[in-house]
């Protein structure tokens, strides 16, 4: 699954979805067992009254987007994600540094290693690990 608007501004699973579908996905993700859209409903802390249709649409969208499936009969759907939460995040977060990559090359590059030396010293170790390793493979 490819998210195709990705916000730059946003956090969390906001980056790749909207408000509400982020907190859909985090409630299937969290209770990691199919749902139907009443159940999801009942799980959703949100400050205003959100309709069942509302909810349904959502993660229908979801469904088309490839994020859901959807399996059962009539009135009683179950919706699964496609893949845990933790294969998400490192799938889309390949995407997102190859379309950087290809798109911006050494510039990329050298942000993200300033980025590393503001953020974590231990990150530019395990750079250095893989890099080493990598050279051994080639």
């Amino acid at each position: 699954m490819k998210i195709q608007n990705f916000k730059v501004g946003a956090t969390g699973m906001d980056r790749f979805f909207g408000p509400l579908e982020a907190q859909v996905m985090n409630i299937l993700w969290d209770m990691d067992h199919p749902m139907t859209i009443k159940e999801v409903l009942s799980s959703l802390q949100t400050t205003k009254s959100l309709s069942f249709n509302t909810i349904m649409t959502v993660m229908n969208r979801l469904v088309e987007k490839g994020a859901l499936t959807k399996t059962g009969e009539s009135r009683s759907f179950h919706y699964t994600p496609t893949e845990s939460r933790e294969q998400f995040l490192n799938n889309q977060s390949r995407e997102l540094t190859h379309e950087l990559m290809e798109e911006f090359g050494s510039l990329a590059v050298n942000h993200m290693v300033d980025v590393l030396e503001e953020v974590d010293p231990q990150l530019i170790r395990a750079l250095e690990d893989k890099i080493k390793q990598w050279k051994k493979e080639t």
